[in-house]
C-alpha cells in the first residue's frame, strides 16, 4: 500500500480537504396557525430546528437496538417512546419538592412502582394562550405509553435530571424544560417562548392510574404564558392540536363528562380545570397573572 506521509503533496492535500465546505441543508419555514389546524404529513417538517427529532433511519437503528435486548420488557413499544422511557431520567422529589434522586421515566410510570411511594417525580404543565386569549390544547398521540389519545393542556412533561433543568432559582430548570418540550412536541421554536415569559402560578401533587400497568405520581409545576407562536405538531407526540376559548372548553368538558365521541381528558388537566383554570383565565385577559402566583403552596389533589 502506498502511503504519503509528510510529503509536500500530502500537506497540500490535507490543506485542501480542511478548507472544503459543504452546503448546509435549507432551512424550512414554520407556519403560523389559526384557531384550529390539522397535522402535517407524518414526516416532521422542521428537522433543521429540532436536534432531537427522530429520523426514519434513526428509528430503524433504534428498533434494531431494542431487538437485541432479548427479554427486555415491552419490546413491542413504539421505538421513539421506548427510547424516551429508558433514556430520560426524571427528578425524584419528596412531597415538599426536595430532590431525593433520579429514576428512569419507565420506572417512574409503572403503577406497581408508583404504589411503593418512591416514584414521586417533578413535572410541569404548560398553558399557552394566544393574544386572543385562546388556550392551545393537544390530543396526545396514540403511541404515548401513558394516557394515549386523551386531550390535555398545551404541553405536559418532566424536567430531566440534568444541570440545566435542576436549577431551582426562579424555577429556571422547569422553565428550561418547558421550552425544550414545546419544541419537541409542538415544534414551537425557543424564540417564540422565551424562558422568562413563563409565569409559574402554583404546584400540585397528584396520583392517577392510566391503564392498570401505567400511571402518574407527580409534583406538577403549572406554567402560564401568553404568546402568539408558530406551531407544527410532532406526530410522534401529538395527534391533534387546537385553540379553544372558554365556551369551547366548556363544551369539551361537557362531551367528556357525557362520554361523547369517546372523548377523554387527562387527569392532571381536569384537576387544573376544576380547581384553578377559569379564575386564572380572568387574570390572563387582564394581564395580572403574577398577582395570583403562589409558588409556596403545594396543592395535594
Amino acid at each position: 500500500m502506498l502511503m504519503l506521509l509528510n510529503t509536500p503533496y500530502a500537506l497540500s492535500l490535507s490543506r485542501s480537504l480542511a478548507s472544503s465546505s459543504f452546503p448546509s441543508p435549507p432551512t424550512r419555514r414554520l407556519l403560523s396557525i389559526s384557531s384550529t389546524f390539522a397535522l402535517p404529513p407524518p414526516r416532521f417538517p422542521h428537522s433543521s430546528l429540532v436536534s432531537s427529532r427522530v429520523s426514519p433511519s434513526f428509528r430503524t437503528q433504534a428498533s434494531a437496538a431494542t431487538a437485541t435486548m432479548g427479554d427486555a420488557p415491552d419490546v413491542g413499544m413504539d421505538a421513539v417512546q421506548r427510547r424516551l422511557m429508558f433514556e430520560d431520567e426524571c427528578i425524584l422529589v419528596d412531597e415538599s419538592d426536595n430532590v431525593v434522586g433520579h429514576e428512569s421515566k419507565y420506572n417512574c410510570h409503572l403503577w406497581e412502582k408508583i404504589l411503593t411511594g418512591k416514584m414521586l417525580h417533578r413535572a410541569f404543565s404548560v398553558f399557552l394562550f394566544n393574544t386572543k386569549y385562546e388556550l392551545l390544547l393537544q390530543q396526545r398521540s396514540a403511541t404515548k405509553v401513558t394516557f394515549p389519545l386523551v386531550w390535555t393542556n398545551t404541553c405536559c412533561s418532566h424536567p430531566l435530571y440534568r444541570e440545566s433543568e435542576l436549577i431551582s432559582e426562579n424555577h429556571l430548570g422547569v422553565r428550561n424544560a418547558a421550552q425544550r418540550k414545546l419544541l419537541d412536541e409542538l415544534g414551537i421554536p425557543p424564540e417564540d417562548v422565551p424562558v422568562d415569559q413563563f409565569v409559574p402560578l402554583s404546584r400540585m401533587l397528584y396520583k392517577a392510574p392510566s391503564d392498570g400497568k401505567w400511571g402518574e405520581h407527580e409534583l406538577d409545576y403549572l406554567l402560564f404564558i401568553v404568546r402568539d407562536v408558530n406551531v407544527h405538531p410532532n406526530p410522534d407526540e401529538v395527534a391533534e392540536a387546537k385553540y379553544v376559548n372558554r365556551d369551547q372548553l366548556k363544551e369539551l368538558l361537557r362531551k367528556a363528562d357525557a362520554g361523547e365521541d369517546g372523548l377523554k381528558l387527562s387527569p392532571w388537566f381536569r384537576l387544573v380545570v376544576d380547581n384553578f383554570l377559569f379564575k386564572w383565565w380572568d387574570h390572563v385577559e387582564k394581564g395580572t397573572l403574577k398577582e395570583v402566583s403562589d409558588m409556596e403552596t403545594i396543592h395535594k389533589l
